[in-house]
């Protein structure tokens, strides 16, 4: 049998190998193009000050890649930029991706490594390379998702500053940090769909308000930020921090989770915070000795002696619409380990403001004093779990007089009270007092509100609103 090949007639033959030649060719010269094009534009955008040199700048033609190798910027001021390699995939007016490979930035005068970056990964960017310094509208800058491996930053370099700008890392002097990796997806000048870190490390001369130290943290993941193009605009839907750990000159300690929900369109949100510990008893050690003695005194009321804090906190909310009006609902809890635990159940019904959405109203926490309330309850349950009996012994002590003494001495004044501001405040105080002498381990508070109030006018004469409420309180 013959050969397709050997049965084609030659000018058939030879006119594919033309068009081949022809399509080659046009590959070939346009490769060649977006090449020049890749040059062009990362020569614009290092044009406003320093000195670049670029290694090979080269087309694929059948894979649609360009790459510019050995990037090297010289900053006036001293900073040095290498990249490896710079690849752009795709179609270069809509790239698919554009890779950064082998990024540094170091310190030309003394050699000093500033940031280290395995590899950075920009999916569908809205351009091939970012014209920063060209002024530009916010939705011409877009990535569809972004990837970084490997990271290490000096935090007191110029980039660091702005990339934790508002932040507590933002004047952090001496340190240093190490990223595992960052993803990302949705990301423009005004919002971010989606951020995340995983293994973080960093050691900071200066640390916000905890001082020096280090800290480390699993991960990090926010969604739904919005409104970061104006000032005092902005949203977070979602946050979510895991295994975070600290031990600076201020602060030792750590939480396995927060967990905060901030979008309330869904009709629910709020905050949740697990296993925050505090080891009370090293941060005394930190501290001055002239201050000591305070915070161990402080440190032996709430945690027994141990000086290891641990507290979980739950600070729930979620809203459903009746007819005619909507009932905010809140279910909270905090439990201080071998000190106390709070219960918080709040049932609202309200009229809310003209115009005013109830999600609007979860998000505002001045939402009340324009609200108008239909009645509803509150109820506060304290539970002892050792604290009150530690706060007996400690009030006898620093007054001099014995433990019996001084819970005699504080229903006195809770009666006194009871006299000048209501029987319902007299309740409420003759219940601390039954905590305080062991009698009761819990105290619950039930607080019905009037209908057709609101807060602001419950607020503004505070001694008489007892008056208004009903109130009960239970010891057991």
């Amino acid at each position: 049998m013959q050969s397709l090949s050997t049965r084609m007639p030659i000018h058939a033959r030879r006119l594919g190998q033309v068009t081949a030649i022809i399509a080659l060719l046009g590959a070939s010269s346009l490769a060649v193009a977006d090449a020049e094009r890749l040059e062009a534009d990362l020569r614009a955008l290092f044009a406003g000050g320093g000195t670049l040199s670029l290694g090979e700048v080269s087309g694929a033609m059948l894979r649609s890649r360009l790459t510019a190798e050995d990037i090297v910027y010289e900053t006036d001021e001293g900073e040095r930029l290498l990249i490896d390699r710079y690849i752009v995939s795709g179609d270069y007016d809509a790239p698919d991706e554009v890779t950064l490979e082998g990024l540094r930035v170091e310190d030309s005068l003394t050699e000093l490594s500033l940031v280290n970056i395995e590899r950075i990964v920009l999916g569908e960017p809205s351009h091939a390379v970012f014209p920063f310094h060209i002024d530009q509208p916010p939705e011409e800058i877009y990535l569809g998702s972004l990837a970084m491996d490997t990271i290490e930053l000096e935090l007191a370099s110029e980039l660091a500053e702005k990339i934790f700008a508002e932040t507590p890392l933002e004047e952090a002097g001496q340190g240093r940090m190490t990223i595992n990796h960052v993803r990302g997806e949705a990301i423009s000048p005004d919002a971010v769909g989606m951020f995340e870190m995983e293994g973080v490390a960093a050691t900071v001369d200066d640390f916000d308000e905890l001082g020096s130290g280090s800290f480390t943290l699993d991960s990090l993941r926010l969604e739904g930020l919005a409104g970061l193009d104006t000032y005092g605009e902005e949203t977070l839907a979602s946050l979510v921090m895991r295994d975070f750990a600290v031990e600076a000159s201020e602060m030792v300690g750590s939480f396995a989770l927060l967990d905060l929900d901030g979008d309330f369109e869904d009709g629910k949100g709020g905050v949740r915070l697990e296993g925050l510990h505090l080891d009370l008893a090293r941060m005394i050690e930190l501290v001055p000795p002239e201050d000591r003695a305070a915070l161990r005194m402080a440190s032996n009321v709430l945690t027994d002696g141990s000086g290891q804090l641990n507290l979980d906190a739950t600070l729930l909310g979620n809203w459903q619409e009746k007819s005619g009006h909507t009932v905010l609902v809140s279910d909270s809890q905090i439990h201080l380990h071998d000190a106390l635990q709070l219960l918080l159940d709040i049932n609202l019904p309200v009229q809310l403001p003209q115009g005013m959405t109830p999600a609007e109203a979860m998000a505002d926490p001045e939402w009340l004093e324009t609200a108008t309330l239909l009645g509803g309850d509150i109820r506060l349950n304290l539970g002892d779990q050792g604290l009150f009996s530690r706060l007996a012994v400690l009030g006898a002590t620093m007054e001099g007089i014995s433990e019996a003494q001084y819970i005699e001495q504080a229903r006195t004044q809770a009666q006194g009270f009871g006299m000048m501001f209501g029987p319902e405040v007299q309740a409420l105080l003759l219940g601390l007092v039954e905590l305080l002498d062991g009698s009761a381990k819990e105290l619950d508070l039930r607080v019905t509100l009037p209908a057709e109030s609101s807060m602001v006018s419950l607020m503004g004469d505070p001694l008489g609103a007892p008056e208004k409420l009903k109130v009960k309180v239970e010891t057991k």
